[in-house]
């Protein structure tokens, strides 16, 4: 099956490459010629701008697209609108807004260009593993793709499936990614305790890989984690500041609209914020407050 492939960064080319081996027509754009040159030596085919790749592409043509959410999907798909035809179709594998995804795909129905939303997981490990697929979009454009995802995906009957109209595909990434935060933050809070308690002197890979087989609690994040702390245990090149995506804030605001309680993906996301300030202010006035009314010890700066 032939299809396009917009963005080679470190997802799209991976996926570019999965397809590759799958015996898929790839036709592939990204403004770094160096990347649209590594996966042509590859196999697939180089295009020099998306005018150049929809020209390359057979009707009915299919458009992946994996650019940063925001502006630079809303650019893309706006370029890729004026190039193609009813029919066509563009599938966002980035993580939009879902209700971003809504209002784009009503906006190129009104040329018959069918948009899928497709949110992926799997991360650097996708090409060998394959991807996680959550798909979004119109049951007759979902089904003409479906060899493209069943490649994608670790089997062709396992790992993706379409789970509703456009938007619904990056809803449920967007909570999958808020799961992923409370699941992230409680290993993390365990590891602390367990390393906290000097009397032990617990070996925390050890532990890692007895958790790994049989366990309730064994996961692809705790097979991440063990293999982080075989190399150190100390992590002691990487400092503890953690960045958010965007979709842990989106999905604890769709809890608040929904009235929702979700305490653990809320607070998972708070403690990211927290890990990006060395010295808070707020702890300063929790220190002196348990000062002024108990004569509690500070520590000055």
């Amino acid at each position: 099956m032939q299809i396009g492939m917009v963005g080679l960064g470190k997802m799209g080319g991976r996926m570019t490459q999965r397809l590759l081996k799958a015996g898929h027509n790839v036709v592939v754009y990204d403004r770094s010629d160096e990347a649209v040159a590594d996966l042509a030596s590859k196999g697939a085919q180089g295009a020099e701008s998306l005018e150049d790749l929809v020209e390359k592409l057979i009707s009915p043509r299919s458009v992946w697209i994996m650019v940063p959410a925001g502006e630079p999907t809303e650019s893309t798909i706006d370029e890729l609108a004026g190039y193609l035809i009813a029919g066509d179709a563009i599938i966002d594998g980035g993580n939009s807004n879902y209700k971003d995804t809504t209002r784009r795909a009503k906006t190129l129905a009104e040329n018959d260009i069918h948009l899928i939303d497709a949110g992926t997981s799997g991360g650097v490990w996708g090409l060998a593993e394959g991807y996680s697929l959550m798909i979004g979009g119109e049951d007759e454009a979902v089904e003409r793709l479906q060899p493209i995802f069943e490649s994608l995906a670790p089997a062709a009957d396992k790992g993706w499936g379409h789970v509703g109209p456009a938007g619904a595909g990056h809803f449920v990434k967007m909570v999958h990614n808020g799961i992923e935060y409370g699941l992230m933050q409680a290993y993390a809070e365990g590891f602390e305790i367990m390393k906290s308690k000097k009397d032990f002197n617990l070996d925390l890979h050890r532990v890692a890989e007895i958790w790994r087989y049989g366990s309730v609690v064994r996961s692809w994040l705790l097979d991440l984690t063990a293999e982080a702390l075989e190399q150190d245990q100390e992590l002691s090149e990487i400092k503890g500041w953690v960045a958010d995506s965007g979709e842990g804030r989106w999905t604890v605001a769709e809890a608040i609209d929904l009235d929702v309680p979700a305490p653990v993906i809320t607070l998972s996301l708070l403690m990211r914020f927290i890990s990006r300030q060395d010295d808070t202010y707020a702890a300063k006035v929790l220190a002196a407050m348990r000062n002024q009314f108990g004569g509690h010890a500070v520590k000055k700066s």
